[in-house]
């Protein structure tokens, strides 16, 4: 009878460790696909609301705010959660600024002062026109300030570049504005 256990156990042992074994796989990374390269912006959804970045790509009207923002290294940014304010600049109001300025700041070496000047159009909140009131000071991402004025009801930042529509988006709002913000020299 012992040896009939023995035999048993050994045999149930083995039914066990034999059911617990998986078989050796190898990975083969040659066949592993690699993830997209890029942010948020190369996520393609044509159903959900488009984010501040994408509102701004699928304009017409700011493919010279879109060029810059590409150069800045700024889409991947302006694709994430949020929320944003964006005064986005139409190409007639990049058009007003002096020759050779556009230009100018999208050569590699001027990287900095066009991401300062492009992040001196973005507020961290999303702020609808109606909210703004007169003499508002608003913080902006580069760390400068914009004041709002309003005159006539509309909607002016820091006297030089009035909101003519806005657009809410995913990740904020974007108010199309006729005039660049330039911040304020360092001192």
């Amino acid at each position: 009878m012992k040896q009939i256990i023995k035999l048993l156990s050994v045999i149930i042992v083995s039914a066990m460790v034999s059911c617990n074994t998986a078989p050796e796989t190898k990975s083969d990374s040659t066949t592993e696909t690699a993830a997209p390269a890029g942010g948020q912006e190369n996520v393609s959804d044509d159903v959900s609301q488009k984010d501040v970045a994408k509102v701004a790509v699928s304009s017409k009207d700011h493919t010279t705010l879109v060029a810059a923002l590409k150069q800045a290294e700024l889409v991947t940014a302006l694709s994430n959660a949020g929320p944003f304010t964006v005064f986005a600049p139409t190409n007639a109001a990049f058009d007003k600024l002096p020759a050779g300025t556009v230009e100018g700041l999208m050569k590699d070496d001027k990287k900095e002062n066009l991401q300062n000047i492009l992040q001196y159009h973005v507020t961290l909140s999303a702020l609808d026109a109606t909210s703004f009131t007169e003499g508002q000071v608003l913080g902006m991402v580069n760390g400068d300030n914009v004041t709002v004025n309003i005159k006539d009801g509309k909607v002016m930042l820091n006297n030089s570049a009035t909101i003519v529509a806005s657009i809410k988006a995913s990740n904020g709002i974007v108010h199309v504005i006729d005039g660049v913000l330039l911040p304020p020299a360092k001192k």
